[in-house]
């Protein structure tokens, strides 16, 4: 274990988060939840945006 953690650079506490959260999935299903964690920043993203803008336009139409 800790040759492994010297190969990629992690520290014994970051390995064993990892291996805490995937530590039961097969390759495919930790693939799947990286693009599905990936997906839900980018619409997180999108939604703030929104909800930026019409926080403006609320602002912009109170002042007329």
């Amino acid at each position: 274990m800790v040759e492994i953690c010297r190969n990629y650079g992690l520290s014994t506490a970051t390995f064993y988060k990892l291996k805490s959260r995937y530590g039961g999935l097969e390759l495919f299903d930790a693939r799947r939840l990286r693009q599905l964690e990936d997906e839900n920043g980018k619409l997180k993203r999108l939604l703030a945006g929104s909800m930026l803008d019409n926080v403006i336009l609320k602002d912009l139409l109170g002042k007329v």
